[in-house]
């Protein structure tokens, strides 16, 4: 594998890693504040980051040793509506800056496993990002988040809200497979 795909991709890693532990800190303080579907969301997403640190990682699978991983993070304990802002903008950076670079470069080194992991993840960062607009509304007008369901596509890390899909918008998983929160 290149090694500015490896880099990327070691990159991608710190940054999902890091995100699966500060959702996990933030639905600890959703649930404190009262706002238990906001906790759930905050459980999801972070299972969601995990499946896309493990695609990561897969993709690295021949690749061995210690390294320095540089990666961004948002970070601070906020109110729960700071926190879902917080949420909004890691996803979005990791949207419209982090993951579309980082395919470009895996699809130009001709890197399909890194570019197949990256593009679940950025469909479904888009995704989370949209979650917490709707739950950030909700805290802000003093409600809880309302969804029918909080399912996860264990597959790409993909979030429903209403548990209507029969098969995961972005990778095409069956339903069966969804993980209900």
């Amino acid at each position: 594998m290149n090694a500015m795909t490896q880099d990327n991709l070691r990159s991608a890693f710190g940054g999902e890693s890091q995100a699966h532990m500060r959702y996990r800190i933030w639905a600890e303080k959703a649930e404190k504040d009262g706002f238990p579907a906001v906790a759930r969301l905050f459980m999801a997403t972070s299972d969601a980051e995990q499946v896309h640190a493990t695609l990561h990682f897969k993709a690295l699978k021949d690749i061995h040793g210690g390294f320095t991983v540089v990666s961004g993070g948002e970070f601070g304990l906020g109110t729960t509506s700071e926190n879902l802002a917080g949420g909004i903008a890691g996803e979005m950076h990791e949207v419209t800056q982090m993951y579309p670079a980082y395919i470009s470069v895996a699809e130009m080194q001709g890197e399909k496993a890194a570019v197949q992991a990256m593009k679940f993840a950025v469909a479904a960062e888009q995704v989370h990002a949209d979650c917490y607009r709707l739950a950030k509304a909700s805290v802000d007008a003093g409600k809880d988040l309302e969804a029918k369901a909080i399912e996860l596509c264990p597959v790409c890390g993909y979030i429903s809200l209403t548990g209507e899909e029969d098969s995961c918008p972005i990778c095409n998983a069956k339903k069966s497979v969804f993980v209900a929160y």
